[in-house]
């Protein structure tokens, strides 16, 4: 059976391909896996019946062949852990590789939703102007640091594109149009990178696909 993952029914990024869903349908499409959307509305993520999924009311979950896992990155792991072209073969370049996943996840991802929060919902707060150099020297300080270990290398690793990389260009996107990547052109070429990838271009217009037709609907 195809594996089923949970989506939103109308993405609030407007088609952006930044909803949880997208490293998801990526990892999917790079590891060559049918799969199904179940979507759900804003309303049904509170629904007992979503958080039997996941606890949080959150998007996405995955459902395969009895097994619930929610967490975008636990899913992609999961994906890679299981087929091939994510995760190197050599035991230590894969556990590099998965390392990179928990970076993008738990290093680099805070300060840019920190960031992007800051100048999408706190523009009108008084203390926004005081706040906002604390938060970009937070931010930059985590891209100083990711821009230095990439250099000029086309992915993080030396083994060649993974699942690490795909986490990280999914979290870097999120960046796109605040004029803060523009200050790091490797790094801006990484995201290029993943972007161009055919499975990147597929789970992007399957998202896109269905923003615009429940938009329709």
């Amino acid at each position: 059976m195809p594996v089923t993952i949970t989506v939103f029914e109308n993405s609030p990024d407007r088609g952006r391909g930044l909803a949880r869903d997208m490293p998801v349908r990526w990892a999917l499409e790079e590891a060559g896996l049918p799969y199904d959307t179940r979507a759900v509305s804003m309303e049904a993520l509170k629904e007992p019946r979503h958080r039997a999924l996941n606890p949080f009311g959150q998007i996405p979950a995955l459902q395969e062949d009895g097994l619930v896992l929610f967490e975008s990155g636990a899913i992609v792991l999961h994906i890679a852990e299981g087929h091939p072209g994510l995760l190197p073969a050599d035991p230590g370049a894969r556990a590099r590789a998965v390392t990179w996943i928990f970076a993008a996840l738990s290093t680099v991802e805070p300060p840019v939703i920190e960031y992007s929060t800051a100048m999408l919902f706190e523009r009108g707060e008084s203390w926004h102007e005081q706040r906002l150099p604390l938060v970009l020297n937070r931010l930059r300080t985590r891209l100083d640091d990711l821009s230095a270990r990439l250099g000029g290398a086309d992915w993080l690793e030396e083994d060649g594109f993974t699942a690490g990389d795909l986490m990280m260009v999914s979290v870097l996107r999120r960046l796109k149009g605040h004029g803060v990547l523009e200050s790091y052109p490797n790094l801006q070429a990484h995201v290029a990178r993943g972007e161009a990838r055919p499975a990147f271009r597929r789970a992007f217009a399957a998202q896109l696909e269905m923003f615009a037709r429940n938009r329709a609907g």
